[in-house]
């Protein structure tokens, strides 16, 4: 067995590149086995079904060290959480314990995102299932996370996903750091009162109860992996090629920036707030400032971004502009000044709605970012947020649409783009669950915007309800198109409507909550991408 903290510090000093390798992928592959561990042990659909949660890595400070390819938006924000957690709480964590944050004004993104935080220590040798030479260790080494969004935490509208919210606590209940297991035992008595003690309770606290087990697990695989890599390498070495990683990380963002022009882009959303962007870079540096100055002031809706979300965007896309295989971590961030007045929509502040700003203004930050930069336009720009139920059931789904076109490719056609990288749940399974009818869910034909290269189509999808219900859309790009770049078109803007059960049709707004009952048809046809380059070098087909 190799044993690489037996290696002289100086040879240490430096990464090797078959280990930089080596470690880059234990990091990501214990991710990984997290994701298996919660999706397998999960109840919600949300979770087993459409995959939406993610889990990572993190070093001692809270920094991001690997993740699974999972949702973006979660990934380049939860280290917020972890560090908030650190701050708080530094001199009480423990081996054994778990916590949860879901606070967007403290590192979280929006309520249904919950994130459960396990401090990882190297415990003695009769504390472990394998032998270990090192003594116990006051403070947590690592961090392990796992995030996932509840189907229902509470709210004014089932699935918590309020259209109309004004507040957060409109829209569900905030775990800000709570004690979740303690020394190893789980606080359900302690959860299930903090759940029901609220002016608009959880739905199905049972659930939410169940999901937060399955994480707590996920959370356990990531500390037994750790703990079998620090036996097998070493303390020293281990720690060592964290930072190895992010700073191979870092590297690669400098070279991406290398290649980057000065830009800016402002970006009008359906409700009118504006993003505005302006990206400089600095050569001598290989940095760059990303200034958010100029975007609208905090919103009375929930169209508000938290930090973390806008900070977890510009993550995401340096991250897409690198060529190379790295995980997505901390290193990322560190050529790039980001700046966000206090008070925008991008940095709300207490008690703002943040609900939409996690989903749908993430996905604008993206879209004017790379409009910015001049490298890709428009995709969907939405996540299609649809939400139903009553006190029985609650359900969430993100819709897929077009992608859009950039330089030397088209967009495509029914995908999750950008900032969500979750699944649509099974139709056997979403008519087995719940009282409804996938009728239909197909290609919106030319919806992508025409050009050298053109944009990719939205999909069309109608469910019709066999029992009565409340559903809610909380969506964009029903007014505004998704642009198109350099000459190409915008695609095609979205629509949602209902056709009732004796025929009349009624259009709904970009964001809606309706009544639904038996026979009733929700249809949510979702934008086509923008193309990119002039129509009139549209290529022979």
């Amino acid at each position: 067995m190799l044993n690489f903290s037996s290696l002289p510090s100086e040879i240490r000093s430096q990464p090797d590149p078959i280990r930089l390798e080596i470690f880059k992928n234990l990091y990501q592959f214990i991710a990984e086995q997290m994701g298996i561990v919660l999706q397998n042990t999960a109840a919600s659909v949300n979770i087993k079904e459409r995959l939406d949660f993610s889990c990572a890595i993190f070093d001692s400070s809270g920094l991001l060290v690997a993740n699974a390819p999972h949702i973006p938006v979660h990934l380049g924000s939860m280290s917020e959480s972890v560090r908030s957690l650190i701050n708080e709480k530094r001199d009480t964590l423990k081996p054994g314990n778990v916590y949860l944050s879901n606070n967007p004004y403290n590192g979280g993104t929006h309520l249904p995102d919950v994130t459960a935080i396990t401090p990882v220590f190297l415990e003695s040798r009769e504390n472990t299932p394998f032998p270990t030479p090192y003594s116990p260790f006051p403070t947590p080494l690592f961090f392990v996370a796992s995030r996932g969004h509840q189907a229902d935490i509470g709210g004014i509208t089932p699935g918590s996903m309020p259209p109309q919210s004004n507040t957060v606590e409109e829209e569900g209940i905030i775990f800000d750091n709570f004690l979740l297991v303690e020394e190893g035992n789980f606080q359900e008595s302690a959860v299930r009162q903090h759940l029901s003690n609220h002016t608009y309770p959880a739905r199905n606290p049972d659930q939410n109860i169940a999901d937060f087990k399955a994480q707590i697990a996920a959370n356990e695989r990531g500390v037994q992996e750790l703990r079998k890599m620090v036996f097998q390498y070493g303390v020293d070495t281990v720690q060592a090629y964290m930072k190895f990683v992010q700073a191979n990380a870092e590297e690669s963002v400098r070279k991406a920036i290398n290649l980057l022009k000065d830009g800016s882009f402002v970006y009008e959303m359906d409700n009118q707030a504006r993003i505005q962007v302006k990206v400089t870079i600095h050569p001598e540096t290989r940095s760059a400032t990303i200034d958010f100055t100029g975007t609208s002031e905090q919103l009375n809706s929930n169209f508000n971004a938290p930090k973390a979300v806008t900070q977890a965007a510009v993550l995401y896309v340096f991250r897409t502009l690198v060529d190379d295989n790295i995980p997505l971590n901390a290193g990322c961030l560190n050529p790039l000044e980001i700046i966000i007045p206090v008070g925008c929509m991008l940095n709300p502040t207490y008690p703002a709605a943040v609900v939409a700003g996690n989903v749908e203004t993430s996905q604008t930050i993206v879209d004017a970012l790379y409009g910015a930069l001049g490298i890709m336009a428009a995709s969907q720009g939405t996540m299609n947020n649809f939400t139903f139920g009553n006190e029985q059931y609650q359900y969430y789904e993100t819709i897929c649409g077009g992608s859009g076109a950039g330089i030397g490719f088209d967009g495509t056609d029914g995908v999750h783009s950008h900032m969500t990288n979750s699944r649509l749940t099974d139709p056997e399974v979403l008519e087995t669950r719940y009282p409804v009818l996938l009728e239909s869910f197909n290609l919106r034909a030319d919806s992508g915007g025409k050009g050298q290269y053109s944009g990719g189509n939205g999909v069309v999808r109608r469910i019709r309800f066999l029992e009565s219900m409340t559903a809610n859309i909380l969506s964009g790009h029903r007014v505004v198109p998704p642009f198109g770049l350099n000459g190409g078109e915008a695609g095609l803007v979205g629509r949602n409507w209902i056709q009732r059960q004796n025929g009349i049709e009624e259009n709904l707004d970009s964001t809606a909550t309706v009544e639904m009952k038996p026979g009733d048809v929700f249809v949510i046809e979702t934008p086509g991408g923008g193309g990119f380059g002039k129509v009139s070098y549209l290529r022979n087909s």
